[in-house]
């Protein structure tokens, strides 16, 4: 069972392997440009592959006091997963462009919903073709299954227990955007720049390499080590703009060997909702 990344070479031993409940999930998206994701998915995908839109089926619709990316509910999400044939013992390998980044948020969605085994491609779409795989436009069409989930309510936070618990010494709050957004230097989405008082910058592409894929665990474990500054793992908070690059972090995190983050599932888009809450920056 993979449980958070994987190769070329490991996705494409269980593609030749047996056959078994496999699952894999192109999530390639582009916030600039929704539609995208489903374009580059119809021009050529990994064979067996489907299409999850960021949008349409990883969150859903913004409410006046949501952030940009709110969680789907337990029932639709439920939906889309018996729609694309998922069973207690399928593997899900998700994958996008090259990072990772929407890979990820399926990745905690289906922690979230109690299934464990969920991996992402390291190096995305862009390491598969350059390895030579196989590419496909044929759309595969899974049987239905019913899928019934308590979500767990360990691993996310809402914003009023994130302002309680960043004020105390105990937890760490790490934001993923980049250092300019998370200065308030610049803000190309959100309508206010900065970042929540107490946080701690932590990029999500600083656990990545130049090729795109993800550092050792070692690495990653010493990078975090020193965000977290003695806070434990399962007192960490991960934030972003809007709770999809945060799922990275925590990727990162368990694949680093640490245990127990959540995720700040409204992220810096919700909390600017409320003007009353406090705004820093540099």
């Amino acid at each position: 069972m993979y449980m958070t990344l994987l190769s070329v070479h490991e996705l494409t031993t269980q593609l030749a392997g047996p056959p078994g409940p496999l699952l894999i999930v192109d999530c390639r998206f582009d916030l600039a440009d929704p539609a995208a994701g489903q374009r580059a998915y119809d021009a050529g995908h990994i064979p067996q592959a489907i299409y999850a839109n960021l949008d349409l089926h990883l969150s859903s619709p913004i409410t006046p006091d949501s952030g940009r990316h709110p969680l789907p509910s337990p029932e639709r999400f439920a939906a889309i997963l018996g729609a694309w044939g998922l069973t207690p013992q399928t593997q899900v390998i998700a994958y996008d462009a090259d990072n990772g980044a929407f890979a990820a948020r399926l990745w905690w969605l289906l922690r979230w919903a109690g299934h464990d085994a969920v991996a992402v491609l390291d190096g995305g779409f862009k390491a598969w073709t350059a390895s030579g795989g196989a590419v496909s436009t044929e759309v595969p069409h899974p049987l239905r299954t019913t899928v019934e989930f308590v979500p767990r309510a360990d691993l996310a936070l809402t914003t009023a227990e994130v302002a309680e618990r960043v004020q105390r010494p105990d937890w760490r709050l790490l934001d993923a955007r980049a250092p300019e957004r998370f200065a308030g230097k610049v803000e190309p989405i959100d309508p206010v720049a900065g970042h929540v008082p107490g946080a701690r910058n932590h990029p999500f592409a600083s656990s990545l390499g130049a090729d795109a894929k993800f550092l050792s665990p070692d690495e990653l474990r010493a990078r975090f080590e020193r965000s977290q500054d003695g806070v434990a793992d399962d007192r960490t908070i991960a934030m972003c703009g809007s709770g999809v690059t945060a799922c990275h972090l925590l990727l990162a995190l368990e694949h680093a060997g640490k245990h127990g983050a959540r995720l700040y599932t409204g992220s810096w888009s919700e909390w600017i909702r409320d003007p009353q809450r406090p705004v820093a920056k540099d």
